[in-house]
């Protein structure tokens, strides 16, 4: 199919690089995000080689290794802070590391500026109150009064997504975990070169991303999913350190700023059904929200907006498309879902202990494999 009018609903990493890959295909690209200042929380996120490839793909690399720091290597750590192995990274990107650590900001900058620099329509502060399938397009009526007709509609609106209530109001939901994530952005060791890995039943991970900077997550147990109050949230971030290695302990006095700690509870799942009806097609978070265990939330997002795209340009039909795209992409997500879940499930003790250097090691030999 060519020459497609196209509506993405989320102006999120998901969206924009499904906005960009649709663009480079000869599409019109409408893109709507209700946050109106198009903002993201200002802390890093880790990406392996797969995106590496996927960025490739998009001819956004170089704009991207700008913004980020690379390293080959996760050193994985007893709780004691033992350093037990290092696990090398496969290079998918001649001549470009194996990972990236970037800032979430300078991320949303190079996919932003290149979303609209491709001539995609980016429309802020309104979303989607009616989505209209009547087998031939869709049409959509905005929360601003305004209304568009599309050949597709494809929602990239996160884990708590409302294209998905709209049109698969009985598939699965996400669920709450056990678990939460903190993250706070640090000075960054001189000799930080990887990502630092600690094993143990608050699971803490360090990760470069920037010459300046890097952030560190903790994942917790945090049964009955408790509710934190921002004042006095960094002081919460420091005690959760407390039985942790010596040296995270010593890092934890630099967590002072309660507005530079980032707190989510931890929900996942997996949609086993259709991930579309009729025109409307999803992808990311939407039909496949996992924990940050394995760092591949984002990079399934974009992966998933590479094969689209690329099923759309083959398919006689949406429908024929977004199929195709399923087939695709369904049991790599999955195994990232449940393997990240395992990895969940031990830390808290809902299941066995996941040896993070094993499981490491099998999702870089399963990424690396051609999406």
């Amino acid at each position: 199919m060519k020459n497609l009018e196209v509506l993405v609903i989320g102006g999120g990493i998901g969206g924009m690089t499904a906005a960009i890959a649709l663009r480079r295909d000869g599409h019109t690209v409408t893109v709507i995000e209700k946050d109106p200042e198009w903002a993201v929380y200002g802390v890093g996120i880790i990406q392996q080689g797969n995106v590496l490839r996927a960025m490739n793909q998009l001819g956004l690399l170089d704009d991207y290794m700008d913004a980020a720091v690379g390293f080959d290597t996760v050193a994985v750590h007893a709780p004691d802070g033992t350093q037990v192995a290092r696990v090398p990274s496969p290079r998918l990107v001649e001549g470009y590391p194996a990972n990236v650590g970037i800032g979430r900001p300078a991320l949303h900058k190079v996919l932003g500026d290149r979303t609209i620099a491709s001539g995609a329509e980016v429309r802020l502060g309104i979303t989607a109150e009616n989505i209209e399938d009547d087998g031939e397009g869709v049409t959509v009526r905005f929360s601003d009064g305004s209304e568009g007709r599309y050949d597709i509609v494809v929602g990239a609106d996160g884990v708590y997504s409302d294209t998905r209530s709209k049109i698969l109001p009985d598939a699965e939901k996400p669920e709450y975990t056990g678990q939460a994530v903190w993250r706070y952005n640090l000075p960054r060791p001189a000799d930080l070169d990887a990502l630092h890995a600690y094993n143990g039943p608050t699971g803490v991970g360090l990760v470069p991303i920037s010459e300046e900077l890097m952030y560190m997550f903790i994942t917790t147990p945090e049964p009955g999913n408790p509710w934190y109050d921002t004042k006095g949230i960094a002081q919460v971030m420091r005690e959760k350190l407390a039985n942790t290695a010596p040296q995270l302990q010593e890092m934890a006095a630099n967590i002072t700023d309660d507005e530079g700690v980032v707190y989510r509870p931890l929900e996942g799942m997996m949609l086993s059904g259709p991930w579309s009806n009729g025109r409307v097609v999803l992808l990311g978070d939407a039909v496949h929200a996992t924990t940050p265990h394995l760092g591949q939330g984002a990079g399934m997002a974009i992966e998933d907006s590479i094969v689209l795209a690329e099923e759309l340009a083959k398919a006689d039909t949406p429908e024929e498309a977004f199929s195709a795209y399923r087939e695709r992409r369904f049991e790599r997500c999955k195994y990232i879902v449940e393997s990240s879940l395992a990895i969940c499930h031990g830390q808290i003790g809902k299941g066995p202990p996941v040896d993070n250097h094993t499981a490491t090691a099998e999702m870089f030999e399963v990424c690396a494999q051609p999406i």
